[in-house]
């Protein structure tokens, strides 16, 4: 489990990293389509966090009910 909340914070953090590069190339190199891809940016930079809270918190409930079956009553 830890292995696949690292594997997800990186990914994250690489995501997030490119998206914020874009915007600032799309700030500097602006072309007429600028516009769109700067709105996608600004929806992706708060979508993909929430996507990966959703997958770390489903993966902690999955992890909660394998333990609970592992234990006998």
């Amino acid at each position: 489990m830890k292995t696949f909340k690292r594997a997800v914070a990186w990914v994250g953090i690489i995501l997030l990293l490119g998206i914020y590069l874009v915007t600032f190339l799309l700030g500097i190199f602006g072309s007429e389509a600028t516009k769109d891809m700067f709105m996608a940016c600004l929806v992706c930079s708060v979508v993909i966090p929430c996507l990966m809270y959703a997958m770390l918190l489903i993966a902690r409930i999955l992890e909660n009910k394998n333990n609970k079956a592992d234990k006998p009553s």
